[in-house]
């Protein structure tokens, strides 16, 4: 380790409630992508740290399991306010080390705190089911029980609200859990452990590791391990699945997309142009939700001039810049990744109709920007259709009819949400019934649904029948126990051996 290096913070493990110093001799630096700087390094984390947040974990299974509904949903109580009362200080990190705007950082964390809020009422949520006398004297009733140590691995693009999805859910059911943040910004989902753990989650319910493909690979395999929650690449997640649930665990993987938008020329225009350039190039477009292909129907081709004079508005700079817009990408190789991705749809034939690389980033030159993009003319089989990008460009494709673009849409393998703009009920109803994505928007450009419902991403997006939050979610963090009971006094006594498989 370098001088240099050794006087930078580093990212500590959580085990058993405690901040652990790793002893990995692998570490990675933590990078702010608008300047370059290096704010502190994180480890990977070795085996037995991994089996001894694991074992933490276990062991404290064996009494949280058997706290009260009460105790668990004040815990959640306490949490929600925490945060709120440190929010500033949250943005502020989460901008530091993902770029993100600090409005919209703020935005990340708050779609998390709707989750802890909605674990905060598990006692209405984890509730089993009774049917009584279904023979004579024979009651039945089911029981949610918590099925022990789960486990989450989070994306670097959403670092405070995708961890916030997954353990306050696991934990209010009473199982106990083990996070792995994304190797590239973990400071903030580490700020927000801190927290929980202030409010009152005891030692080994919550722990945190560090790491890449192997600390992956470990969570797949670790037989102690029962379920398995990720966000990410649907490469990584597919490998995730097929491992995890090979070694017997329940596994929910939430992947990749490729958005669409229908545009009818009916819909209002500005409040529709509005909606699409914010939903495309917020977060520099580094969302799974992010619309990043728009088909425009009939005579809606028109309006590309306006979509461009409206793209060119939004302000590139760095994220704690006031009114900034649009903030860098998560680091060089993201930003690689997304300029050859541009350069591969000019080759290919599409037109450019606004070029976002090379933006003018005064005082920020070496930070990872490229402002809004926008083609025309994409059609399926280009590069920029067929794959995610995953950075700020727009795809324009026009269609005659709403069938035709339901169909396209359709043909696309991913599934994770899509919207149409129109002020036809008609249309918007023939819409959500033939759309074969599992979250629909009618005049909503991301129609990520609140906590109340469950995140329901469909197709080549979603491996695992059930969503992260909701009421799926219980479903996933829980066993269903089946219960027949019957008590017997002197008048119902038997009167001799039954041999028969009814119940009478």
């Amino acid at each position: 380790m370098t001088n240099a290096a050794s006087q930078l913070p580093t990212v500590k493990l959580i085990i058993n409630g405690e901040f652990v110093e790793s002893s990995s001799r692998e570490w990675r630096d933590i990078i702010n992508p608008a300047t370059q700087e290096v704010i502190a390094r994180v480890p990977f984390a070795t085996p037995d740290e991994i089996n001894a947040a694991v074992s933490a974990a276990k062991e404290a299974f064996t009494t949280w399991r058997k706290a009260p509904i009460g105790t668990r949903a004040r815990i959640f109580l306490k949490y929600q306010q925490l945060i709120r009362e440190n929010m500033k200080e949250l943005a502020a990190i989460l901008t530091a080390e993902q770029g993100k705007t600090l409005p919209d950082a703020e935005g990340d964390i708050f779609r998390g705190l709707e989750v802890v809020e909605h674990a905060a009422n598990i006692g209405n949520l984890q509730m089993g089911e009774l049917a009584n006398n279904v023979a004579g004297g024979v009651d039945t009733y089911t029981l949610l029980q918590p099925i022990g140590v789960c486990a989450g691995i989070t994306p670097f693009n959403f670092p405070a609200m995708i961890p916030l999805w997954m353990f306050p859910m696991a934990i209010a059911c009473g199982n106990t859990f083990v996070l792995k943040p994304s190797e590239q910004d973990p400071m903030v989902t580490m700020r927000l452990v801190e927290l929980a753990l202030q409010a009152g989650i005891p030692p080994g319910v919550l722990n945190v590791i560090h790491g890449g493909e192997q600390a992956v690979n470990a969570i797949c395999d670790h037989p102690d391990i029962k379920a398995i929650s990720f966000v990410g690449s649907t490469k990584v997640g597919t490998h995730v699945y097929h491992r995890g649930t090979l070694a017997g665990k329940r596994v929910q993987c939430m992947m990749g997309a490729k958005n669409h938008a229908v545009i009818l020329p009916d819909a209002n225009k500005q409040q529709t142009i509005n909606s699409l350039v914010g939903a495309t190039f917020g977060a520099a477009g580094q969302r799974c939700m992010a619309v990043s292909v728009a088909l425009l129907v009939g005579d809606a081709k028109d309006w590309i001039a306006d979509l461009v004079s409206t793209a060119k508005t939004l302000k590139v700079n760095a994220g704690t810049e006031p009114g900034t817009d649009v903030g860098p990408v998560i680091s060089c190789a993201a930003y690689d990744r997304v300029a050859t991705m541009i350069e591969r749809g000019i080759a290919e034939g599409a037109k450019l109709e606004l070029d976002g690389r090379n933006p003018k980033v005064p005082g920020y030159e070496k930070g990872n920007f490229i402002g809004p993009t926008i083609f025309s003319g994409v059609k399926p089989g280009m590069t920029i259709y067929d794959q995610e990008i995953f950075g700020p460009v727009l795809c324009l494709a026009t269609v005659a009819t709403l069938q035709e673009g339901i169909a396209m849409i359709n043909a696309n393998p991913n599934g994770n949400g899509t919207a149409i703009f129109t002020q036809s009920g008609a249309a918007a109803r023939v819409f959500q019934e033939e759309i074969d994505i599992g979250q629909v928007g009618i005049n909503v450009p991301i129609p990520v649904p609140v906590p109340l419902f469950s995140f329901t991403g469909s197709r080549a997006s979603k491996l695992g029948d059930l969503g992260p939050y909701g009421k799926q979610v219980i479903t996933f963090y829980t066993q269903t126990k089946t219960i027949t009971q019957r008590w017997f006094d002197d008048s119902t006594l038997s009167a001799g051996v039954n041999t028969t498989i009814a119940l009478k």
